[in-house]
């Protein structure tokens, strides 16, 4: 998709890939063939730059027609390069502006209570958005309210767009200032599946969980793998043909 649209943030998208897997096959509770039902999970991915992983998701599932993900970031395409909701099923929620997607599931998932509904809400962020004060204010109020439907995914993957992120802003001890704003936090490793599946599955017991999930930067391609440059880099020539080459190879 990235190659053929020329965009760029595939390594982001490989970072998560496990993640978005593990949701889709595991754990949402949702309906393809009824987008719109009222008891779905509600997902949204507030990391918005990586958005053709979810589309590429969204189409295996059954949401959309595979052959749309080949106009990916294309003049026309309803697939933008950040996710867009608009003309596509199984999207919540436009998402680009980092910071803003917790704060959205967060209202969303207070909706759900005050409506006495089961339905959840899962919110896949980057680490470097959480240099952003909205996310902390959001944080706040889930645990203020007691969201127990609301699970955040950080993809701890540790690279922001032009530097690591602890050359950036630091978010070290991440896990513990989680933990002293109200939250049960689940560390494991992001491209675990079972370890995800399991973290994704919380007691909740009147407080909002986090799972932080350790993850590789440009994860299964060996010349992306925690590498700065692709964030944006987009793969054409020769080293499309060599990251195809390894994916193929690594399958079981």
């Amino acid at each position: 998709m990235t190659h053929l649209g020329k965009s760029s943030h595939v390594a982001a998208g490989l970072s998560m890939a496990d993640i978005v897997a593990t949701l889709y096959a595991r754990v949402l509770r949702v309906r393809p063939e009824e987008p719109e039902w009222p008891g779905r999970d509600r997902f949204i991915l507030s990391k918005g730059h990586a958005g053709a992983c979810v589309y590429a998701a969204l189409a295996e599932c059954g949401f959309f027609p595979i052959e749309w993900l080949r106009t990916h970031y294309q003049d026309g395409s309803l697939l933008s390069g950040h996710v867009s909701h608009k003309g596509i099923p199984g999207v919540e929620l436009s998402t680009g502006s980092l910071g803003h997607g917790l704060g959205v599931g967060a209202g969303m998932a207070l909706s759900a209570k005050l409506d006495s509904e089961d339905w959840r809400v899962f919110v896949l962020m980057s680490d470097g958005e959480c240099d952003e004060g909205s996310n902390w204010e959001a944080i706040l109020f889930a645990a203020h309210h007691g969201l127990d439907n609301l699970v955040a995914i950080v993809d701890y993957n540790k690279i922001q767009s032009l530097k690591p992120v602890p050359e950036t802003l630091g978010l070290e001890p991440f896990a513990e200032k989680w933990t002293s704003f109200g939250w049960i936090v689940c560390e494991c490793d992001g491209h675990d599946v079972a370890a995800l599946e399991k973290a994704l599955h919380p007691a909740g017991n009147g407080r909002p969980t986090v799972v932080i999930a350790h993850t590789t930067k440009g994860k299964g391609i060996s010349f992306m793998e925690n590498s700065v440059l692709w964030h944006y880099r987009t793969p054409q020539g020769e080293e499309y043909e060599a990251a195809i080459a390894e994916l193929e190879g690594s399958r079981p």
